[in-house]
């Protein structure tokens, strides 16, 4: 039965590749006539788009002219930062300062008001004792 079996497979293999060799030929003449001629010239084409030597010249200055710009406008950006900077830390020295001073003059009146709270409170309880 399995002798059998591969005599079946072998005869069958046998007519598979004698049915798939004319189309496979016929496949490649076809893709040779017709497909090949397109995707020659699309690659010629490709080939001619990035070609170095007639983009080189003028496209080099763009990109250069632009970094530049991009690096001044840095700079300057880089230096108005600063100078704000400064300026921002003179502002909060001065409102520290000025904050201090102010909570101190709280602070002092403050105890003042307390002193003289204690003062009449005092008085109070010696007018009372008295």
């Amino acid at each position: 039965m399995a002798g059998s079996a591969r005599d079946v497979a072998v005869n069958r293999i046998e007519d598979a590749r004698l049915w798939a060799a004319p189309k496979l030929d016929q496949a490649a003449q076809s893709v040779e006539e017709q497909i090949a001629p397109i995707v020659s010239a699309f690659l010629a084409e490709m080939a001619r788009r990035i070609d170095v030597s007639a983009a080189r010249k003028t496209r080099r200055r763009w990109p250069v002219a632009a970094l530049c710009t991009g690096a001044a406008i840095g700079a300057i950006g880089v230096m108005m930062y600063r100078n704000n900077a400064q300026r921002w830390t003179d502002t909060m020295r001065e409102s520290v300062r000025d904050t201090a001073s102010d909570a101190g003059k709280w602070v002092g009146d403050k105890a003042q008001e307390t002193r003289d709270k204690a003062g009449r409170a005092t008085d109070d309880i010696k007018g009372k004792m008295s």
